[in-house]
């Protein structure tokens, strides 16, 4: 089977498992979770940095690796478009995909303002046994999941990549999910599929769901990737105190 592969990037907490869930019903895509395939890329790349590949640089035979990483990964995946969840805005990760990848490099980009993003996760840590304060520190971390989050989207986010980013807020894809969907499958170039927005399923990837255990040492208050399976609507979070909203800055 002839696969495309495509790119979902930006905010934790921003609709991720939301639209990878309505995006999933079409039996041609799949949306995956958070992937290695960035890491791979890189892990293998390096490899033309070190002795024994400067003592004989067979940069063909590495290439060769490079440019099927994403193509093996996902061979057992049954499915003429790929959604691919990675930070692809991190480092030289564009270089390499407009290197290796085989067809053109599209990026779907989520996105939330930042004091909303820590508001839901703080909602979801209820139980987390920290003073707010030290959990905004936590979350917020040099090289954390929202600190990589804020630095890819800010690349995408420069001229030069227009042409391959599409750009949704959170607000417009719980508010308009049909509209958003539909301008996924324009900027895409592919054939539409009549999607559905109420009695969701439950976010799954090629038949496999979260482990939420790892997540911290006692469980979160609620499933960090629930979604409302009965209906979309805007949750509003509660308005950040003053002394939190201080340190909301990268």
């Amino acid at each position: 089977m002839s696969k495309q592969y495509f790119f979902l990037d930006g905010m934790p907490r921003a609709g991720n498992t939301l639209l990878s869930t309505i995006l999933n019903q079409n039996p041609d895509m799949q949306a995956t979770a958070s992937s290695l395939i960035t890491g791979l890329l890189h892990k293998i790349y390096s490899s033309k940095s070190i002795d024994l590949f400067n003592n004989f640089p067979d940069h063909s035979s590495l290439d060769n690796v490079i440019k099927n990483i994403i193509p093996s990964y996902y061979k057992d995946w049954n499915y003429k478009y790929i959604i691919d969840r990675s930070n692809v805005g991190l480092g030289d990760t564009l270089l390499l995909l407009k290197k290796y990848l085989k067809n053109p490099l599209k990026i779907i980009v989520l996105n939330r303002k930042l004091e909303d993003v820590v508001s839901s996760f703080l909602r979801a840590h209820k139980n987390w046994k920290l003073p707010v304060e030290n959990q905004v520190r936590h979350l917020l971390r040099p090289n954390g999941q929202i600190h990589n989050s804020l630095n890819s989207i800010k690349k995408l986010q420069e001229q030069k990549y227009k042409d391959i980013t599409h750009f949704i807020m959170y607000e417009d894809l719980v508010n308009n999910p049909e509209k958003i969907i539909n301008d996924i499958y324009e900027f895409l170039e592919i054939p539409k599929y009549t999607h559905y927005f109420t009695n969701l399923n439950k976010f799954s990837s090629n038949g496999i769901t979260y482990n939420e255990d790892w997540y911290l040492p006692s469980k979160v208050t609620i499933d960090l990737h629930d979604i409302r399976t009965e209906n979309i609507s805007f949750i509003k979070h509660e308005k950040l105190p003053e002394n939190i909203l201080k340190l909301c800055t990268i």
